[in-house]
Formats: C-alpha cells, sequence, structure tokens
C-alpha cells in the first residue's frame, strides 16, 4: 500500500508542477527533487508490497517513507492554500498583498522551502538505508512461501470429504451438464467468484469424480495462482497427465525449455480428450501461453478454470465456452456448514439450544462466504461454553488481530487487494468508510474518488469516464458486490461484502488512509480521512483532525463540525440535520467536493464562490431555494446538483427546481446542471454551456421553444436529458429540435405533447425514455420500437387510448412500466417482441380487466408488478390468468 501512496502524491505532484507552475516561484526546485526521490524509490516500495515486509526494520522503513509522502503531500497543501488565500480575497486583499504582505509572503515561501529541503533530506536519507538493507530480506523468499502456502491450499480442496460440502448440489448439476455433454469441440468452462466463495471446492467435487474422469483419456490438475512460471506448469501439466494414466514421468523434463515441453504436451496430447483443471488464475497471459499447447487435437476434451476477475473468465481462449458465477451461500446453508465445522462432535452436528442465537449472529456476519463460515466454524469448535461465544460473538472482527485462527481468510483475501493496481488500491479502501450494507451510488462515489485525487487523466477521456471504468474493475474483480444495474449492466448501486469492508478498514487505519468513528470514544485521529457513523449529536472533538482530508457523515444526530483543517477536499453531509454552516466551510481553499443533500439549509453565502477548486456542489433535498451569484466564480465546479424530489409520481410537479443565478453561463467546466428552474434567461444562458454532458431543466413554457431547442442543439456532449414544464397544462414544444445530441441515452419529459416528436426515431443511442404526463392521442409506441439501444421504457399518464399494442421490436428492452392511463383497458404482446423484457410494472390502470394479451411469450420475465388495478384483474391472475403467469418467478400484487 506505501507504494501506491507514493505513486499517487507522485502523481499530485506533477500535476501541481504543471497547473501551478506560476504560484510555486521559490520552492518548485525542491518540490522537483523530492519528485525525483521518490520516483527511484518506488521500485523498492513495490517490492515490498507484493512481498510483504519481511522484517520488523524493512516495516520500520516502508513506514517512515509513507509518513513522509504525507508530510509531502501536507507542506504542497500549506503552501497552495497560503499562496491561493491571497487571491480570493478580492480587489483589497491582493493590493495589501503585493504592498504591506509581501514580506510576510517572502517569509512564508521561505519558510516552506526549508520543510521541503529537510523532508528531501529524509527521503535520501530513507533511501539509502533501504539500499543498504535490502539484501537482508532475502528477496522473493517470503514471496515464495506464500506461494507455496497458497498452492498447498488451494490443492487441500482435493481431498475434502463429500459429508464435509454444503450448498454444492444445484451448482455442480450444472457444471456436470456441461462436463458431460459430448460437444465435438473443445469446451472451456469458467467459475467466477470473489475470494473464498467455494470455487476450488466445487471443482475439486467434481474432478474427484469417477464418473467423470472415465469419460476422459487423461486429466491434470494445475493451481496456477498469482506468481507463475510457464515452464513450470507446463512440466505440472505432463506429470499429472502421466500420472492419470499409471505412465512413467519422462526422466528428462527437469532439462527441458520452454519449445520442448510444448512439443511433448502436443504430441501426448494427440488424438487424446482430456479434462484440464486451471485453479486459481489471474492473468489473461498464462491462458495465451498455455493455448498452443492446448489446441482442439481430439472431440470432447474440456478445461475448467476457476477465477476471481471477470476479464479472465470471459477471455477467448479456446473453444465453446462457459461462464458460472458462484453465488454466496443461502441463510440455510450458511448454517448448514457452520454447524458441520463448529459442532463436529455433537450428535448430528446439532446446535445446542443454549448456543444457538450467538451462533445465528456468528453465521449472519460471514455473509454466506464459504471460506469465512468454516474458518469461523473451526475456530468454535474448541469453544466450549456460553461465556467463550458471547465474547467472539461480541468482540470478532475479522482484521483477525485477535483470531490468529481465521488467517487463512485474511491471506485469501488478501491476494485481491494486493493484485490492485494502485489507483484501485486507494478507490477500494475508499469504500470501507461507506456504513456496513450501505449501498454506494456510483455517481457520489466517482465524484468522491475525483475529488481526492484517486482518477488519472487520460486523453480523450473525461475523470467521470475513467473513474466509471475504475468502478466496472472493481465489480470484475469482485471487490464490489453491484446491487442494481441499469438495462444494460452497468452498476448503479454497490456495496461491500462485510468481510471485505473489514479486511479494508484493517488496511486503512495501519496505512493512516482512514478511520471510521464510531460511537467508542476516539482521543486522536491519526487517519487522513475520517467517517462519522455514530454520535449523540455533539461531535466529541480529539486531536489529529488538523490533517484530515475528507469529512463523511453517515449520521443524522450530527450537528457540529470540527474544522480545524485547511486542508479538506471532501465534506460530505449528507442527510445530516445542520440547518447553517459555519463560516470557515467557506475558507476550504483545497475543497473539491461539498455534498450537503438532504440537510435543514435554507441558504448559502456569497462567499461559496471562494471555494475556487470545488468540482461538485450538491445541494439536492435541502431548502434552498435560489443560489448566490458567488457560485459563477467557481470556474472548476463540473457537477451542480439543485432540486428537491416530492417522492410522489402521481403529482406533476414531481422535481421542484432552486433558481440558478445569472452567471450560470460563466461555469465553462460544468458537466451536470440539475436546476430545474428556468426563471429570468436561464434557457439563453445555456445556450452557450455546449460542454454539459447532463442537464435537467423545469419550469419551460411554450413560448421557450425556440431558446430551448437551439440551446439542446448546441449541446453535441449531452447524454442525459430532462425537461419540465410549469404545469400538467403547459404543452412541450419541441418541434424546432432538428436532430437530437448524437449521444444522448436517457430523456425523461413532463409536459403535454400535441403529437410524438418527429426526432424520437433518431435517438440511436437512446437506453432510458420516461414520459410524464404526455398524454399523447397518438401511438407512441411505433415511433420507439426500433430503437436500437432503448433498455428501459416508463410511460406515467402518457397516452389516452384505450389499447397499447407492443407488435414489433423493442429488442433490448429489459424494464417496462406502464402508469396511471385511466382510459386503458387492453395491452397486447406479440410473439417475440420485448424478448427480454425483465420487469414489467403496471401502476393505477383501473380499467384494466385482464392480464397483457401474450404476456406468456416473455419467458425471461422475472418480475411482475400490479398496483391499484381493478378487483377483477386481481382474481383472474390468481385463477384463470393464472397459467399466463407462473412463469414469471417474482410476482407481487398491491390493492
Amino acid at each position: 500500500m506505501e507504494s501506491a501512496i507514493v505513486e499517487l502524491l507522485i502523481d499530485n505532484i506533477t500535476s501541481a508542477l504543471a497547473t501551478e507552475a506560476s504560484l510555486l516561484w521559490g520552492v518548485r526546485d525542491a518540490i522537483e527533487d523530492i519528485k525525483l526521490e521518490l520516483t527511484s524509490m518506488r521500485s523498492l516500495l513495490i517490492d515490498a508490497d507484493k512481498r510483504g515486509a519481511s522484517s520488523a526494520g524493512e516495516e520500520t522503513r516502508v513506514t517512515n517513507v509513507r509518513n513522509t509522502a504525507y508530510d509531502v503531500e501536507d507542506v504542497i497543501d500549506m503552501f497552495m492554500y497560503h499562496i491561493n488565500s491571497q487571491q480570493i480575497g478580492g480587489r483589497f486583499a491582493w493590493f495589501l498583498h503585493h504592498t504591506i504582505y509581501i514580506p510576510q509572503t517572502l517569509w512564508a515561501r521561505h519558510k516552506i522551502a526549508c520543510k521541503l529541503q529537510n523532508i528531501n533530506k529524509t527521503i535520501k536519507t530513507t533511501s539509502e538505508l533501504n539500499e543498504k538493507y535490502r539484501g537482508d530480506s532475502i528477496e522473493g523468499k517470503s514471496s515464495g512461501d506464500f506461494h507455496k502456502w497458497v498452492v498447498r491450499h488451494a490443492e487441500s480442496c482435493l481431498f475434502v470429504e463429500e459429508d464435509e460440502l454444503v450448498g454444492i448440489k444445484d451448482k455442480r448439476k450444472q457444471l456436470m451438464m456441461w462436463l458431460m455433454d459430448r460437444e465435438q469441440q473443445q469446451t472451456v468452462i469458467s467459475i467466477l467468484g470473489m475470494g473464498g466463495s467455494g470455487k476450488t471446492t466445487l471443482v475439486a467435487n467434481i474432478y474427484n469424480s469417477d464418473a467423470v474422469k472415465r469419460q476422459f483419456d487423461c486429466y491434470a490438475w494445475i493451481t496456477v495462482s498469482q506468481k507463475y512460471d510457464v515452464e513450470d506448469l507446463l512440466r505440472s501439466m505432463i506429470k499429472e497427465f502421466y500420472e492419470s494414466k499409471k505412465e512413467t514421468n519422462p526422466s528428462d523434463l527437469s532439462s527441458m525449455n520452454y519449445r520442448l515441453l510444448v512439443k511433448m504436451l502436443v504430441s501426448y496430447l494427440e488424438k487424446k480428450s482430456y479434462l484440464l483443471v486451471l485453479d486459481d488464475v489471474w492473468d489473461t497471459n498464462v491462458l495465451d501461453e498455455l493455448k498452443v499447447s492446448l489446441r482442439d487435437r481430439y472431440p470432447g476434451s474440456k478445461i475448467i478454470l476457476t477465477t476471481r476477475k471477470d476479464d479472465v473468465s470471459h477471455h477467448p481462449f479456446m473453444g465453446i465456452r462457459y461462464v458460472h458465477r458462484i453465488q454466496l451461500l443461502e441463510p440455510d446453508e450458511a448454517w448448514e456448514l457452520f454447524c458441520k465445522k463448529a459442532f463436529l462432535g455433537s450428535p448430528n452436528r446439532i446446535c445446542p439450544p443454549e448456543l444457538k442465537s450467538f451462533a445465528q449472529e456468528l453465521v449472519r456476519k460471514c455473509k454466506g462466504l464459504p471460506l469465512a463460515i468454516a474458518a469461523l466454524g473451526s475456530l468454535m469448535y474448541s469453544k466450549n461454553d456460553m461465556f467463550q461465544w458471547n465474547q467472539i460473538n461480541n468482540t470478532l472482527n475479522w482484521n483477525l488481530s485477535n483470531n490468529p485462527e481465521l488467517e487463512a481468510v485474511k491471506s485469501i483475501l488478501l491476494l485481491s487487494f494486493n493484485d490492485l493496481p494502485y489507483q484501485l488500491k486507494h478507490c477500494f479502501l475508499y469504500c470501507s468508510l461507506f456504513p456496513e450494507d450501505h449501498e454506494i451510488r456510483r455517481k457520489r462515489l466517482i465524484k468522491l474518488w475525483m475529488a481526492e485525487g484517486f482518477v488519472e487523466k487520460f486523453e480523450g477521456s473525461t475523470l467521470e469516464e475513467v473513474a466509471d471504468s475504475y468502478l466496472v474493475k472493481l465489480t470484475f474483480r469482485n471487490m464490489l458486490q453491484v446491487v442494481r444495474r441499469n438495462e444494460f449492466g452497468r452498476p448503479q448501486r454497490c456495496k461491500m461484502h462485510d468481510i471485505l469492508r473489514e479486511l479494508a478498514l484493517s488496511i486503512s487505519v495501519k496505512e493512516k488512509f482512514g478511520v471510521v468513528h464510531g460511537a467508542e470514544e476516539m482521543k486522536e485521529c491519526k487517519a487522513r480521512r475520517i467517517s462519522i457513523h455514530k454520535t449523540d449529536g455533539e461531535f466529541k472533538s480529539f486531536t489529529g483532525t488538523s490533517k484530515l482530508r475528507s469529512f463523511l457523515v453517515f449520521n443524522k444526530l450530527l450537528k457540529t463540525l470540527p474544522l480545524e483543517s485547511k486542508m479538506l477536499r471532501v465534506l460530505d453531509l449528507e442527510d445530516a440535520p445542520i440547518d447553517e454552516l459555519p463560516d470557515e466551510v467557506f475558507k476550504l481553499f483545497n475543497l473539491r467536493y461539498l455534498n450537503l443533500r438532504g440537510t435543514l439549509l435554507k441558504k448559502l453565502p456569497n462567499s461559496i464562490g471562494r471555494l475556487i477548486n470545488l468540482q461538485t456542489l450538491d445541494v439536492k433535498d435541502t431548502h434552498i431555494d435560489a443560489l448566490p451569484h458567488g457560485i459563477g466564480k467557481l470556474q472548476n465546479l463540473r457537477h451542480l446538483i439543485m432540486y428537491r424530489n416530492t417522492g410522489n409520481w402521481n403529482d406533476f410537479r414531481y422535481f421542484i427546481g432552486m433558481q440558478a443565478p445569472s452567471n450560470i453561463g460563466q461555469l465553462k467546466n460544468l458537466q451536470t446542471l440539475c436546476c430545474f428552474e428556468a426563471k429570468g434567461d436561464l434557457i439563453r444562458q445555456i445556450r452557450s454551456m455546449t460542454q454539459l454532458t447532463s442537464i435537467g431543466i423545469g419550469n419551460v413554457k411554450e413560448a421557450d421553444e425556440t431558446d430551448l431547442c437551439i440551446s439542446i442543439q448546441n449541446m453535441r456532449l449531452l447524454r442525459v436529458l430532462t425537461i419540465m414544464v410549469t404545469n400538467e397544462e403547459e404543452t412541450l414544444r419541441m418541434d424546432a429540435l432538428p436532430s437530437p445530441p448524437p449521444n444522448l441515452q436517457n430523456l425523461i419529459l413532463f409536459g403535454k405533447l400535441e403529437k410524438v416528436p418527429q426526432w424520437f426515431r433518431s435517438l440511436q443511442s437512446l437506453t432510458f425514455l420516461q414520459l410524464d404526463w404526455s398524454r399523447l392521442e397518438d401511438d407512441l409506441l411505433p415511433h420507439i420500437a426500433t430503437l436500437p439501444n432503448l433498455g428501459h421504457l416508463l410511460l406515467t399518464n402518457a397516452y389516452v387510448g384505450k389499447q397499447l399494442c407492443f407488435n414489433t421490436s423493442f429488442l433490448k428492452l429489459t424494464e417496462l412500466g406502464i402508469r396511471n392511463f385511466p382510459q386503458l383497458n387492453e395491452i397486447t404482446i406479440e410473439k417475440g417482441v420485448m424478448p427480454n423484457l425483465k420487469t414489467l410494472n403496471i401502476d393505477s390502470c383501473m380499467e384494466l380487466k385482464t392480464v397483457p394479451k401474450g404476456i406468456e411469450y416473455l419467458q425471461n420475465l422475472q418480475e411482475l408488478y400490479l398496483k391499484s388495478v381493478s378487483m377483477e384483474l386481481r382474481n383472474r391472475i390468481c385463477s384463470m390468468d393464472l397459467l399466463k403467469v407462473q412463469h414469471i418467478p417474482k410476482r407481487y400484487i398491491w390493492k
């Protein structure tokens, strides 16, 4: 982790040198020297990260580097704060700075330069010590030992008895079907899941089956792991294949090079069907390197690989490919596995009644992860009385400091963490600051990462796009669990598995990355970030907050803020009962992210314009009616969210806007503008804001058509567009728009439409369409049926007709909502239409007496929601229409 800290610091220094050159006069050379020293030290830290500190001395030296890196960050941030505090004070402050206070500024520069020089000496000393003692920690010894442990731990699954396995029957059935299928083409079966989810155990159970082995001429089990040598893998493969046929191993294997090994393997597998397990694959490169020796020589060969990484499981290896994603254990399965381990000596392995409540709580904490359940059950096997069980239940933490018996859990999960690139390590650890089981919004998370400086700049991509790719990578690596996806599988909300979160928190505390402040008393904060989860309302101050970079609140009682740190980058107060911000907030020059969503604030002062580095300002669902003129000074602002949500979709005014300042058009870096208020000349102002990617605007009138369409036409980068008219009787006119923005993905329109706009047919990139109170007399469906990417369609009082007929296309539609259609009495779905529909929601359609005709054709439909529908419809779906809907797994019916 120390190498990740240094990598990030080097990136930040490089950015400061590039963008703040004019302000760094007097200290630039010192900063350059520090950058060079840290860069030269980086390789040493990367080595230490990979193998782990192999001695107390090395751990101390690595810790010193981390602390020094933090010191550099503090000095640079303080220097930039000092310089910029003069600039944002207005003309009078500028005059004072350039006359009376010049000596003070020169003294400050000199003082900071001296600090940097001292830090540079410390870095050089540390670097020299690292070089001197590098040989003391035998290179690779720790790494090699750990690699051997990983291989032994994985291969031990080959010897697990059948009666020890739980939750494997259904998973085994699907894999056996693929495995025993006599396909003429080679088949690759990928088993994908997070560390400890039971991938290897499942495959071992299948591999050990005599019925399986009889299907193949030879078979081999190879554990790949993170550190592998291709030649060693080939040797192991040859040995295993020979031994599976009870043949004598070639005597000269150890002396063969890569070419000879491949030649031997290709020759041996000629005209043989084989079963090969590649366990614990981390890298697609190894698959490419092995591919040449495993070409399809004979019909029916099968390869099974286990991996934690999505890209590995979907890699085009060879032949037919199947992917099976391992799910965590269901509660009853988790309980069964725990009892098998914890009550091994009891008759039928049944939990004693007096221990049941403790045991159930321990199982709950494992959240279905087999590795954790088995390890914890084995730990509890030796605990005989209620006192011991209660003690462990109350003190259990997955940082393992008190339970060395659980070390295997940490070791297995640490493999995934250590494999992350340095940017993703920071992003992953940051997620642990959210509460347990908290569903983290994608947009919130990527803005926080950006504010912290975790996101790299790539030419041709926005910071938001890069951050979004980080989130996808973490989910692909099974480090984050996706709670909700959009219509095309893009994560919208995610969370951390509790055990991964505890692991991340233990690393965060150790590396001073971040800490969670709960009900326990904290005397000192040594971390750079703090997250407040529990408090009685008054924040109890403690030392160490002067170096904080992030302050997050997940507590609805907090009313006071500690603002000792001038270096805050993130202030997240969402849902905190705060009705006024102290003046100190608006002196936080470094602040990038200010989240006030759901607070009790009624206004913001004009001094908010001093936060010139602010990237995100979120005042959604506050009591603010208008934003001050000072907003126009926030030239780095990228996201401005300023509206209230009524929470009742039946109300036409579902969104209530806040008035934007008259100088909003000056914000040339703004990407997101959600204000839903178009007072004054806002619509004309946004005409020049061609950089916008998302806009929500309300209070639109018929007379605004020309200006509105011109503004939208200019926004060629726009992806999300929401427009709301003044009231439900106002007509929304947008026919003057010749063509929509080419990349428009989300379109939401509130208001009466006289006809379907012609440009609807041009929405080739559209994935989400919502029409509210359109009350169209023309049939909308023919205009949108062939849109190639439409995945989510939500219609609220959008059509006044009596019938809706889906008779063609909608090929990618996965979710359909039909709400508040007062005259609708029939829905027809032709065969072959909407083949991928998964969710159907029908609400407040009282004239509808039967389920949609043709609903039986929707074989992929997973959820059917019926709310506020007629009694006749509710009765029919439970009787005469039951056969039509019985293929739908989840059916919900409300009055």
